[in-house]
Formats: structure tokens, C-alpha cells, sequence
């Protein structure tokens, strides 16, 4: 008799730049949440589909949560704390080389409201001493009632295993939700436009701040060559960020487009044309119809 098959949601949370998306990534086995040493690089949840052949877990990659500073910032909060009362366990992940911090209590405070089970995730144990590991671990326990704790390095794939066999264990008999071959509920416009961004963050670094959003203006595969034109138009607030990302005799532009071109050949599995224009809307973050247009749409808004 074959074991009945599970299924459940899973809400990842944690400070900005804890490694969710990493950890995501590496569950799933391809990227679908973009990473970048920068904070708060996650501005939706991004949903990632893991399937067995007897169970499937639906993984919910949240905004970091962070003090916000204008209605992006507000959205992506916001964001995050919904996610709580949507799922079937939470993942409270943390950065063992930062260890216990203000943003971390406003989180645990979060997390007495929540009935599901909550597993403590400390990431990145590859960076830090293995003596510095239970001191940590017993600063969190005694702030929260832990379903469980477990250490891992979501980078070099420690642990990531057993934790997911943890959770599978945790789930209870329900469908398969989506198709085995199905790895995210976000359309492919989506991951395209968020991995431009990520190679606009990941090169310009400390140049151009989180002003950045793509979007996808179009979409067209054409048959007789096996091609896939894409046009995006990168959004900046300043025409200072608009120099910075066309870089000189338009460089930076030109290896943005190959990198993120690599990842969406990827994804599609096709050859891919990807033409980018850069456009200045000043002071977008806080303009709420620009937010719902860039694709950060909440009910608030």
C-alpha cells in the first residue's frame, strides 16, 4: 500500500538578505527569486513549487522585513505579514553571522499571532564558527516555542535536505496542487523581468539603490528562427541612475542585457533577443498608481 500523498504551503520570513531566495533556488533547482547581497531584493512573493512523488510543497519567498521608508517599502511589509495566515508552517529563517537582532524581536512579536507551526532556519552556518552556532540558537529558543530548529547553509546546500524532509513530514494528506513539471505560479513575464533586475542590481551595486523596477513591454517568439524578442524598459527615479545604468558609450546596458539574456535562454530553453530601453519616473516608490503599474499591487493600493 503506497503512503498517501502530501501536501502543504510554506511561508519563508526573515529579516532582508537572510538567504530566502537562495534557499528557494536550491530547493526547486532553478532560479525563480532573484539574489543579491543588496537588502530587500524581494518585493513580491514569489511562489516555487517543489514535487515528489509523494509530496509537493509550495514555498512562498516573502519580502524581507524591514522598517519601511516609503510605499514600496509599506507594500513589502505588508506583504510579508499576510503570507503568515496563508500557509501551513512558517519558515522563521535568520543569519547566523548576524545574530539576534531588533528586527528579528519584531518578527518573533509577529509570529505569537500565528497558530501554524514555525520552524527556526539558521542559514549561512558555513560563514561562522560551529561554537557560535548554540549560543545563537538558544537566544531564539527562549524568545519563541520552536517546532523545530534547524541550521543549514542554503549556499552550499547543508542540511537543505533533511530540513526539507522535515517539513514534508510536518504536512498533512492533500493534493497535488500543481503539475510535477510546474515550478512557480508566476508567469514567465514575471521571472523575465526580475531577472533584468537582478543584473541591474548585481552590477551597478552601490551606484543605484532599490529605485530599479523592469517591465516587460513585449513578449513575441517568432518560429521561422527559433527566436524570443523581449523588450524591457528599466524604471529609475534620477537621471543620474539613468547614466549609471546606460554606463559609457552604453556598456553597462550591453552586459546587463547579456547576462539576464543567459538566465532567460535558460528558462524558455530558446533562443532569446533582448532589447532594453532606460526611463526616469521620478519618485515612483511612493506613487501608488506607478506601483500597481510596475506590478506591486495590494489591496491598500
Amino acid at each position: 500500500m503506497t503512503e498517501a500523498f502530501k501536501s502543504g504551503f510554506i511561508s519563508i520570513i526573515g529579516r532582508p538578505n537572510v538567504g530566502k531566495s537562495t534557499f528557494m533556488n536550491r530547493v526547486i533547482g532553478q532560479k525563480i527569486a532573484i539574489m543579491s547581497d543588496k537588502a530587500q531584493t524581494t518585493r513580491n512573493k514569489i511562489q516555487g513549487v517543489y514535487t515528489t512523488e509523494d509530496a509537493q510543497l509550495v514555498f512562498l519567498d516573502t519580502p524581507g522585513i524591514h522598517k519601511p521608508k516609503h510605499k514600496l517599502g509599506d507594500f513589502m511589509v505588508k506583504v510579508a505579514e499576510q503570507s503568515l495566515n496563508e500557509v501551513d508552517l512558517v519558515m522563521f529563517m535568520v543569519n547566523a553571522k548576524e545574530g539576534f537582532g531588533r528586527g528579528d524581536e519584531y518578527i518573533i512579536n509577529m509570529l505569537q499571532k500565528v497558530n501554524q507551526p514555525v520552524f527556526l532556519i539558521v542559514n549561512k552556518i558555513d560563514e561562522v564558527h560551529p561554537d557560535e552556532l548554540l549560543p545563537l540558537i538558544d537566544e531564539y529558543r527562549e524568545r519563541y516555542d520552536f517546532a523545530e530548529i534547524v541550521p543549514i547553509s542554503a549556499l552550499e546546500g547543508n542540511n537543505v535536505d533533511h530540513l526539507v524532509q522535515l517539513m514534508t513530514d510536518r504536512m498533512e494528506e492533500g493534493p497535488q496542487y500543481y503539475p510535477e513539471d510546474h515550478i512557480t505560479d508566476h508567469p514567465e513575464r514575471f521571472v523575465i523581468s526580475e531577472m533584468v533586475r537582478e543584473k541591474a542590481l548585481q552590477l551597478t551595486r552601490e551606484e543605484v539603490p532599490h529605485s530599479i523596477a523592469v517591465v516587460i513591454d513585449n513578449i513575441e517568439e517568432r518560429e521561422q528562427n527559433n527566436t524570443v524578442y523581449v523588450q524591457a524598459t528599466i524604471i529609475v527615479e534620477r537621471s543620474s541612475q539613468k547614466g549609471i545604468i546606460i554606463g559609457k558609450q552604453g556598456g553597462m546596458l550591453k552586459e546587463i542585457g547579456q547576462r539576464a539574456r543567459k538566465d532567460i535562454e535558460s528558462l524558455l530553453g530558446s533562443k532569446v533577443y533582448l532589447e532594453l530601453w532606460v526611463k526616469v519616473q521620478k519618485d515612483w516608490r511612493n506613487r501608488a498608481n506607478q506601483l500597481q503599474e510596475y506590478g506591486y499591487r495590494s489591496d491598500e493600493y
